[in-house]
């Protein structure tokens, strides 16, 4: 049987559009003619009524002038017009057709041209309206005259084959009417008209919207001001190209977003179509993030999907014409050469129509995912400023910036393929239509077979869904861990834990390796699936037409199997979307659990406006809970009415709702009941410091204008003058992330100026003056709350009494609740535990009189010594105040820079080296594997090319020849050659699943490691966000996306040299073309690398600051609420979103600018491929083989393109690789362990430490911070070392632990210099108890006992010494309970002691203290203090303290001022001179405190 179309089914076929037309244009006639009709009216009520606006007589006076858009409108509709009305006259003097009488052919041709003339009317009526769009009628009317016109022109094309006949007039006017309803179409789809008009004042803009009018400001953009032209071939692109090739772009050069490109506009329209959804919705119920996307990105949307289907629909021309072209070269001889060269044209233009359509809808989906990212993530930033405790306790930072990185990346992948949901009905449809005018009912074994094995993709997909969920889940606890050991990076070097949690991001890592790999896994096996699949269905097809007797001829073979890799797109594009809908659904609904979670309430504060009330602070019947779960309120009973001005003290024990009380008023705990009332601007002091990356300046300023009067007076009332002199950068000196090169001190005053500066009306300062020496303390009490700040209301909260009896109210909290409220005398009358707090300062004051009185009486008794160290002779009484060094080592590189810390981070310039490629192909076996998947993928080629080849040699050219060999041996020859290709595939992709994921795990396992033994000089200069970036995002690229990208490097080269080899087999010649052509795109590819590399390689830098910024502004939230600071950090988010976009909008560009060109030159290259088929006399080629050619040609372009495509991108994609290797070889720290110098096993037992001419400095140019330091501490002693801010105490614990390394001299503890031992053995002998108290993720036995070493009954032991053992006996965990990230859900004063209780179970011989009881009560610092005296008295204790009592029984004080030792003796010796600094300090103290113990005492 003969399936191919005869005569009267042409005819029945044709005449059947005919009709279908015929009715369509008919019913778009009547459209039209009533938009018209209805507009005119419209106009006219208008003018009757005399309804016209200032405004608009103001721009009907303007002059217009028409865009190139508008022009080429009307050009392409009179085009239309006139070849109608030629058409139109040509039939009045000829017959009808082959299907309709004379009569009805007129008509149809004067519809056509009505309705034309009315298109020219209304795009009259769009020029006088001065429309911005052309109305929706016209759009889908050019849409469907396009469908026509390219329907038409085909049939018309097949007629003229089928029948052998000439191309005619009306062939050649269909052909034009198809040229000019393509530029119509496109135009569609853009939708602008292109108009301009000149305003009053002379300026010429082109008209705008109202809502794109507030973005305006924003200055002309590349893109912006494109044309019609440039945006087709993407020659707007072209400047930055220029610049590029001349030297390595930097940020400034890249030019800035289009105005709707701009995170602002974006992340506004996506806050209105929320409030849209919301409203039509209703208020209770919340819209789904699914519809609030889809509203979003719909307008867009639609355009990509009109372009991507049209590229669908030009594909398969060339497999429908296939059969048509090896029939004209079957039989040249009886066919005109015309219809050969209209053949060839025929497929040229079906080929640029596929590549500027493919183009735009590629560039158009890049766009939209740009769009969806910028509004996503400035949407979960502003989520994360007002989230509750509670949820901000259930999502960790890490987990969070994996939403902002990953998770968004997902989702803007899936936008990229979207397309394909549509593409992909349409793309089958064709194909089945192609097979069945070739093929007739072979066609439906091919349809059943394309839907199998779609099939099989369910349970696959469901599959890779489930392990997508885990691998995000696994991801997200390293990450987590990752952020949190990051942070607290300090405090692991110092405990000798870093092994410890080294490990444990090791195990998180392994089990996210285990769902990877089972992903991988399943991804092989699809990739055999799928590249097996065309091999199936063609099996599949041509088995059923043997059985059915269908003729298979060269061309339908041909036709069919090009059909067949036609086909292979859909099929292979169908588990990748799948698997991107599967990784795009689990994080869109992972963002949209966290866009609904809990916030802060809004309405928990009422506040009155100055003059209604004589209250700035009014609470009434307050119950406040952190928590809606838990059953007891944190706060209940609150009555505080605070006035205007009043300084009201907050003090109590530790834990007892002191910061809870501060955090009612501002809004941050939920209010269960009562009222809360605020009259006055807010300004908040946390207990802990936060502090912006960046210079001081900008750290007090906070946003408000600078003015130097008052910014003077802030910084002498914060006692920051003297810093200042001796920072290098004065108040311009960069601040590390987290402010980790400021001392304690320094950054609490630095964010009490912040409070300051803001000139509020209430300030709410929780324990100010903890990080403070006694002499600061007092200082920012007198100049600051009792002077600039004297006429503000103020609520402090503090642990030091001696700052109590000038306050107008004291509350006293216990248990939540106000136990006590009043003035100091009348607390202390009233004898209800005020006076235990009292009592506790009072006796820790009285020891310091006792030795101090002491050591007047042997002053008295003797004379001075005169045999006085050397250290104490040298006395500088003025003391002065040390250069301000950093808290942990800076190593040179970064302080060579003048002020600045954090450098701009590293990048490097110009292409990849070939050493990062090299290191990643050989990380795993030496590469040996690499050249197996090479050969296994060039044995696939060339087992598809001879299969291919077998098929169209051994099928009969026409219906009536002779196969060369048997039906049943063509087929099995067939099937063996196909098996054996597909069994290839699954080597080939199961050995680089195997290969890429080994590989990324040793370079993960390689930077992990590096990271963690760096030295702390890496963590001080580097934000947390640059390493975060390569452990999440850099990662997930190494993890699922590199090998797969440079293995399609090699299978793209491959496959194009099985496309030239075919092509050059059949006609040799095409190489004179092929040659120079490949020349060029090898020119355009090395054109185009400088500039996409570096626009890449800004992209993945410019992504860091955007993930740093949101976990500073995480962290500091509580404050930026406190400030009313939320709009100024948003937008600051919203510039750096825009910074990133930049690079990353011009990068993806520039891979468009260079495919549409390759993509170009391909084309021609099969143009004249086919051209030189036709030209060739008959007989010199074989027609099969030709058409094979052909057939393979098809592809060409898309392999040409394909091949530079994938190099560019896996080029841009090693970058991340490039990043793993930057932090893959950095400087180490000394060894952990030193096999040969061993400590002994009970070292250090006695605890003395020997300082030799000990220097430390930070840099080679710069002077020592410790300059000379020599003495010695006792064993078994207990030594306080004082000094003012800077002076060089913690440097000097840094040297002992060797997180700094010394300079020159030596220190020796127990006869072993410490140089010469690992670090492990030195930190792990060694006890320290730090400033900031750090508490990780997990429990409370995990965060005393990390390393699992002790019984719960030593643990339980040390928890009753440190005061937390009824607390922890309460909870329902008991040593399992909680502790979440930062350990926010335990007090400041609470997370100190656990550290003390760290301390206790450790018991080491030699204990540091850097300001252990900071943060804790009077009456809580007494029985610690005893603690630490009874448990350690047999061990050498270094305390560095500001609370004097607790030095001042020390067996020794060590006084250090500018890095020299000023004072080394005993208290007692010490205070007998009235001018040591010591004596100094202990009077400073005592004045300061007298008129608290008097009070007491009274």
């Amino acid at each position: 049987m003969d399936y191919s179309l005869s005569l009267p089914g042409l005819m029945e076929s044709s005449c059947l559009w005919e009709e279908i037309s015929k009715l369509s244009q008919l019913g778009f006639l009547v459209i039209l003619a009533c938009h018209l009709i209805v507009g005119t009216l419209k106009q006219l009520r208008r003018n009757t009524k005399n309804l016209t606006e200032e405004a608009s007589t103001e721009r009907n006076k303007s002059e217009v002038k028409l865009g190139f858009t508008y022009r080429v409108t009307v050009i392409s509709s009179l085009t239309m017009l006139a070849t109608g009305v030629i058409m139109l006259l040509k039939q009045q003097h000829g017959s009808g057709s082959i299907c309709e009488s004379r009569v009805q052919v007129v008509s149809v041709s004067a519809i056509q041209v009505v309705c034309w003339v009315i298109t020219l009317i209304m795009l009259h009526k769009v020029r006088n309206r001065k429309c911005v769009e052309f109305p929706w009628t016209l759009r889908i009317w050019w849409f469907f005259s396009f469908v026509l016109y390219l329907v038409k022109t085909g049939d018309s094309l097949h007629i003229v084959m089928t029948n052998h006949e000439r191309v005619g007039m009306s062939d050649y006017a269909e052909f034009i009417r198809l040229a000019a309803s393509s530029c119509l179409l496109i135009i569609a789809i853009l939708g602008k008209t292109g108009i301009l008009f000149s305003i009053p004042d002379g300026i010429t803009e082109p008209l705008i919207r109202k809502t794109d009018q507030q973005y305006r400001h924003k200055k002309e953009t590349l893109y912006g001001k494109a044309t019609f032209i440039q945006l087709i071939t993407f020659s707007w692109e072209n400047p930055l190209f220029a610049a590029g090739i001349k030297k390595p772009l930097e940020q400034d050069d890249v030019p800035d977003v289009d105005i709707k490109d701009s995170a602002e506009f974006l992340s506004s329209t996506f806050e209105e179509t929320l409030k849209q959804a919301t409203e039509k919705d209703g208020p209770v119920k919340r819209p789904s993030i699914y519809k609030v996307i889809f509203l979003f990105v719909r307008r867009k949307a639609a355009i990509n999907a009109l372009f991507a289907v049209l590229s669908a629909f030009a594909s398969y021309v060339g497999p429908y014409l296939i059969n048509d072209f090896v029939d004209f070269l079957s039989d040249k001889s009886s066919r005109s050469i015309e219809t050969g060269y209209l053949l060839a044209l025929a497929f040229l233009v079906a080929k640029m129509i596929e590549t500027i359509s493919q183009r735009q809808w590629i560039f158009g989906a890049r766009q939209l995912g740009l769009h969806l990212r910028a509004a996503l993530i400035s949407k979960i930033y502003q989520k994360g400023l007002i989230l509750s405790s509670k949820a901000r306790q259930s999502h960790g930072s890490g987990e969070i910036i994996n939403y902002m990185s990953v998770d968004i990346q997902r989702v803007t992948d899936l936008v990229w393929y979207v397309n394909n949901i549509w593409m992909l009905p349409v793309q089958i449809t064709l194909a089945v239509l192609i097979l069945h005018t070739n093929l007739g009912l072979g066609s439906v074994a091919a349809l059943a077979a394309t839907l199998l094995v779609m099939a099989c993709n369910i349970p696959l997909t469901r599959f890779q869904r489930k392990y997508q969920s885990k691998i995000m889940d696994a991801k997200d606890a390293r990450m987590k861990a990752t952020s949190e050991i990051l942070r607290n990076m300090k405090t692991l070097k110092l405990q000798a834990w870093d092994n410890q949690y080294l490990g444990k991001l090791e195990a998180l890592r392994g089990v996210e390796y285990i769902w990877l790999w089972k992903s991988l896994r399943l991804a092989a096996l699809t990739a055999f699936v799928f590249w097996g699949s065309p091999t199936f269905i063609s099996v599949t097809t041509f088995g059923a037409c043997m059985l059915m007797g269908i003729k298979l001829t060269a061309g339908r073979v041909l036709s069919a199997l090009a059909t067949f890799r036609m086909l292979q797109d859909p099929i292979f594009s169908l588990p990748d979307l799948l698997s991107a809908f599967a990784q795009g659904k689990v994080s869109i609904d992972r963002i949209a659990f966290f866009l609904q979670e809990d916030e802060i309430q809004g309405n928990s504060v009422e506040f009155i406006p100055d003059g209604e009330t004589e209250y700035a602070i009014d609470i009434e019947n307050g119950v406040f809970r952190w928590s809606q779960n838990s059953t007891e309120p944190t706060l209940s009973e609150i009555q505080l009415k605070a006035k205007k001005g009043m300084k009201v003290a907050v003090c109590g024990t530790v834990g007892s709702g002191k910061s809870s009380l501060l955090s009612c008023i501002l809004g941050e705990i939920e209010k269960k009941s009562g009222s809360v009332k605020v009259s006055g601007s807010k300004a908040y002091v946390p207990q802990s410091a936060w502090i912006l990356t960046g210079n001081i300046r900008d750290n007090i300023l906070f946003g408000s204008p600078y003015e130097k009067d008052k910014y003077d007076r802030t910084v002498k009332a914060c006692a920051l003058e003297k810093d200042f002199e001796l920072f290098s950068n004065g108040d311009l000196t960069e601040i590390g992330e987290r402010g980790i090169n400021m001392s304690g001190g320094q950054k609490q005053r630095i964010q009490i100026a912040r409070a300051v500066y803001q000139d509020a009306d209430i300030y709410l300062l929780d324990d100010p003056f903890s990080a403070v020496d006694a002499h600061t303390g007092t200082q920012l009490f007198q100049e600051c709350l009792m002077g600039i700040l004297k006429e503000k209301t103020i609520l402090y909260v503090t642990h030091q009494v001696e700052f109590l009896p000038r306050a107008d109210l004291i509350l006293v909290m216990q248990n939540g609740r106000i136990a006590q409220a009043g003035k100091f005398e009348q607390l202390l009358t009233e004898k209800t535990g005020f006076e235990i707090l009292v009592g506790a300062h009072s006796q820790a004051l009285e020891s310091i009189f006792t030795i101090d009185s002491t050591s007047k009486a042997s002053q008295t008794a003797a004379p001075q010594d005169d045999c006085e160290s050397s250290e104490t002779m040298g006395v500088n009484t003025g003391l002065i105040q040390a250069k301000q060094k950093s808290e942990l080592n800076l190593s040179q590189e970064i302080r060579e820079k003048a002020g600045r810390l954090t450098q701009d981070e590293e990048r490097e310039k110009g292409s990849i080296g070939r050493d990062v490629y090299w290191a990643y192909l050989t990380t795993v076996k030496g590469g040996a594997l690499v050249p197996i998947i090479i050969l296994a993928q060039s044995t696939f080629q060339v087992l598809q090319v001879a299969s291919n080849y077998w098929m169209a040699w051994a099928s009969p050219s026409t219906t009536e020849s002779e196969p060369a060999v048997g039906l049943q041996l063509m087929l099995l020859v067939y099937v063996l050659l196909s098996v054996g290709s597909s069994l290839c595939v699954l080597v080939r992709s199961s050995l680089v699943a195997m290969v890429g994921l080994d590989t990324a795990q040793k370079l993960f396992r390689n930077m992990l490691h590096s990271i963690l033994r760096s030295p702390m000089a890496f963590f001080d200069s580097t934000p947390t966000g640059r390493i975060l970036s390569r452990a999440s995002s850099d990662q997930s690229v190494l993890d699922l996306e590199i090998a797969t990208r440079l293995g399609w490097c090699a299978f793209s080269v491959i496959q194009l040299l099985g496309t030239i080899a075919v092509m050059s087999q059949v006609a040799w010649e095409v190489f004179a073309i092929f040659i120079p052509v490949t020349a060029i795109c090898i020119w355009y590819q090395r054109y185009y690398i400088p500039t996409a590399r570096e626009l890449a390689r800004l992209s993945e830098i410019q992504r860091a600051p955007i993930l740093h910024h949101f976990a500073e502004s995480l962290a500091g939230a509580a404050t930026i609420r406190a400030f009313d600071q939320e709009d100024r950090f948003f937008n600051a988010n919203l510039c750096l979103i825009d910074n990133h976009s930049r690079p990353w909008f011009h990068n993806m560009s520039a891979m468009e600018w260079l495919s549409f060109r390759l993509n170009i030159l391909s084309n021609f290259v099969f143009a004249f491929s086919l051209v030189l088929l036709v030209s060739l006399p008959e007989g010199i080629i074989n027609p099969s083989l030709a058409g094979l050619a052909v057939t393979y040609g098809i592809n060409l372009n898309v392999q040409q393109a394909s091949v530079i495509w994938n190099m560019c991108n896996a080029e841009n994609k090693m970058i991340s690789v490039e990043r793993i290797l930057q932090y893959s070889k950095l400087t180490s720290e000394a060894p952990l362990v030193i096999d040969d110098c061993s400590p002994p096993l009970n070292w250090p037992d006695n605890g003395s430490i020997h300082f030799k001419d000990l220097q430390i400095r930070y840099a080679e140019h710069l002077p020592s911070v410790l300059k000379g330091i020599s003495c010695t501490f006792p064993g078994r002693k207990k030594i306080g070392i004082v000094g003012r801010t800077g002076s060089g105490k913690s440097t000097l614990i840094q040297a002992l632990f060797r997180t700094v390394e010394p300079w020159e001299g030596t220190i020796i503890i127990d006869g072993v210099d410490i140089k010469k031992i690992g670090l492990h053995d030195l930190r792990s002998r060694l006890s320290i108890i730090p400033q900031d108290p750090t508490l990780f993720e997990g429990t409370v036995r995990g965060n005393l006992d990390p390393l699992e070493q002790y019984h719960d009954k030593d643990i339980w032991e040390a928890l009753d010494k440190c005061q937390l053992e009824d607390i922890i006996r309460e909870t329902e965990g008991r040593l399992d309970s909680p502790v979440v990230e930062n350990g926010e859900n335990w007090s400041v004063g609470q997370r100190q002691l656990f550290c003390l209780g760290r301390a206790l179970l450790k018991k080491s011989t030699i204990l540091v203290l850097d300001e252990a009881t900071a943060s804790v009560d009077s009456a809580t610092d007494g029985p610690i203090q005893m603690v630490i005296n009874q448990e350690f008295r047999d061990r050498t204790v270094v305390t560095i303290a500001h609370r004097i009592h607790t030095v001042i029984d020390s067996d020794l004080v060590l006084v250090l001022s500018d890095g020299r030792i000023a004072e080394y003796d005993s208290p007692a010796k010490l205070l007998e001179r009235d001018d040591s600094f010591f004596s100094k300090l202990i009077k400073e103290y005592s004045m300061r405190s007298e008129g608290c113990n008097g009070k007491a005492g009274q």
